[in-house]
């Protein structure tokens, strides 16, 4: 391998050397303009959010509200003069509700389920993971109306219980954490065994410790996923009191909440339903890619 040093190889290649510089800035004036085009319609959703009605139609790509005002966010928080305000908490609520139930249920039964077919041994264990395969391959919006078919034929239909139940274990977390409890060293689980530790006892108080990046990033891959469904809500539900952030801005969107456009209002209600998950992942991104990585490599 060749240590010559890049100054080195300038000096030994005077054109290469020369446009060394130029390149360079050039690679960084790019990747800054790629980061400020993919940051603008952020900027843009946060700046909208005080503008008044006419000033948002009339510059909808305005960097500066004509006149800074609150009102989107105070018909959001049901604090408008006017008795027009938009059911957000009743949105906000019911989707952080049913975020931490499903996100909880997942990371249980999720790791259960992976540590199950990662290492205990029962007939039909191949079969079954290859069912878990499967289930990946299977795009969601094809199971739509089988969900709303059982959903409706036991009574969940337009309940929190069928809000939630269907999302409690999905494919993908099993499969992440399959993949993590493979990469942990055998012995570890057998000094526990030899020690008189049960099946349960290990995966508690021995494994499931270790694998606290994956639990991260499952954590995260949870949260971001029931936080952001649509799809299924739509299916599972049909009154207004059931209505999460994502269900309720499109409702909004959609003109059923007022008539005109209203841009302050809905980029308004976009931008506070972002934030916890952007907020999420920037507290935990490292322990993120850590998770992704570790079921890469094994013993």
């Amino acid at each position: 391998m060749s240590t010559t040093s890049p100054a080195a190889r300038a000096q030994a290649n005077p054109v290469m050397g020369r446009f060394r510089l130029p390149l360079r800035i050039v690679g960084y004036t790019t990747v800054a303009a790629l980061g400020l085009l993919y940051v603008m319609p952020f900027v843009i959703q946060l700046v909208t959010g005080f503008k008044t009605d006419p000033d948002a139609a009339a510059h909808p790509l305005g960097l500066m509200p004509t006149t800074p005002t609150t009102a989107a966010y105070q018909r959001l928080f049901g604090l408008s003069q006017d008795g027009d305000g938009v059911p957000f908490l009743r949105w906000l609520g019911n989707s952080a509700f049913v975020t931490v139930v499903v996100t909880a249920g997942r990371v249980l039964f999720n790791s259960m389920a992976g540590y199950a077919l990662a290492r205990l041994r029962f007939p039909g264990r191949t079969l079954l993971f290859g069912f878990v395969l499967a289930v990946l391959a299977v795009p969601p919006v094809a199971l739509l109306i089988p969900r709303f078919l059982v959903l409706n034929t036991f009574g969940l239909f337009d309940t929190y219980a069928g809000m939630i139940l269907p999302l409690m274990v999905d494919a993908a977390g099993i499969f992440i954490m399959k993949q993590f409890f493979e990469s942990i060293p055998r012995e570890v689980e057998e000094a526990a065994r030899v020690d008189g530790a049960g099946v349960f006892r290990i995966f508690w108080s021995i494994v499931l410790p270790m694998a606290r990046p994956a639990l991260i990033t499952l954590t995260i891959l949870s949260f971001q996923g029931s936080w952001n469904e649509f799809t299924h809500f739509l299916v599972a539900t049909q009154s207004s009191q059931y209505e999460t952030l994502t269900t309720g801005l499109a409702r909004l969107v959609s003109g059923g909440l007022g008539g005109g456009t209203q841009y302050p209002l809905k980029l308004a209600a976009a931008l506070l339903a972002t934030l916890p998950v952007a907020a999420l992942f920037f507290c935990f991104q490292r322990y993120f890619v850590q998770g992704a990585n570790a079921g890469a490599v094994k013993e």
